[in-house]
């Protein structure tokens, strides 16, 4: 017996490529990684140009307010009868918001793509489809089955009485003009 320990050629070979296959993915998802985080910084930069960009624009429509606050303010004092009427002859359009961005991942005017689209309206009709499969199992339920025979049922009978007694009053009616027309003679 010797103390050397004997592996297989094979062995050695097959753990070899499997380290060098590791060693190749782990350079691969380093560089993944990278591209990512530079798309990431570049998405942040630009959102943050943006939120920068919002918050002068918000700055400015409050510095506006303010003024014509101070205005409003000012017709009241000098109105003599200290109530007034603000007519604002501005025109207000929402449908142009994104417009007035030009760059950035705010500027583009949201869409939905295709497979999510087909997505939404095939879970829409499928929870359609779920609610009647749910309110059919309801309604053919043998409780409300019998419920409704029951009330059928009662509805026929009441039909039923109502037409005897119309049936009656018009056979009293018709007998009554029958013997008025016999008696004057």
């Amino acid at each position: 017996m010797t103390s050397a320990l004997v592996v297989p050629s094979w062995i050695a070979v097959v753990a070899v490529l499997v380290v060098a296959a590791l060693a190749v993915a782990v350079v691969a998802l380093a560089g993944s990684v990278r591209r990512t985080r530079q798309h990431a910084d570049a998405v942040l930069a630009s959102a943050a140009a943006d939120a920068e960009a919002l918050r002068s624009e918000l700055g400015a429509l409050e510095e506006q307010l303010n003024v014509q606050a101070a205005q409003v303010e000012q017709a009241r004092r000098d109105a003599r009868f200290g109530d007034i009427t603000i007519v604002d002859d501005n025109e207000y359009v929402i449908t142009d918001f994104n417009e007035r961005r030009s760059r950035g991942p705010l500027a583009a005017v949201p869409t939905v793509p295709t497979p999510v689209f087909v997505d939404i309206v095939l879970r829409e009709s499928l929870i359609r489809t779920a609610s009647l499969a749910a309110g059919l199992r309801r309604a053919l339920a043998p409780e409300v089955r019998n419920r409704v025979r029951f009330e059928m049922k009662r509805e026929v009978k009441r039909s039923r009485k109502q037409r005897r007694l119309v049936l009656r009053r018009a056979r009293r009616d018709w007998e009554a003009r029958q013997r008025a027309e016999i008696d004057p003679a």
